[in-house]
């Protein structure tokens, strides 16, 4: 009495007591679907963090640089997305996406930085 089945095709099994799967397709489309979810999430994200940092190096393209927060939102840019901070020497927070970023100013202004990355160290270009 062999009621093993396949967990993505449910065909019958046969062979090895403890195998799951009738065939490698059936395993990678099994896994795959359960993976399906959290992978959207990451790509999602991904695209957002790709999205951002495209918006900062085409505003910020001769070094450093202040414009409009609204201009940044203009273009798409999320605020509640970036990839790391970091606080400056005067306690103010610079927001990162990979290696630009910006630091907030006075009257709806941002700063736009670049932070140069060589092999491990870095350092700020304003």
């Amino acid at each position: 009495m062999n009621d093993r089945k396949c967990l993505q095709c449910y065909e019958q099994l046969k062979g090895r007591a403890d195998q799951k799967f009738c065939n490698d397709q059936c395993r990678s489309a099994y896994n795959n679907q359960q993976h399906v979810e959290s992978n959207n999430v990451i790509k999602m994200i991904n695209r957002i963090l790709k999205k951002n940092y495209f918006i900062l190096a085409d505003l910020n393209s001769k070094g450093k640089t202040s414009a409009l927060k609204s201009e940044l939102q203009k273009k798409g840019y999320r605020f509640d997305y970036f990839t790391y901070t970091s606080t400056a020497r005067n306690s103010r927070t610079n927001y990162f996406c990979y290696d630009q970023g910006y630091r907030e100013s006075e009257n709806n202004k941002v700063i736009l930085i670049q932070r140069m990355v060589e092999g491990e160290q870095t350092a700020l270009k304003f």
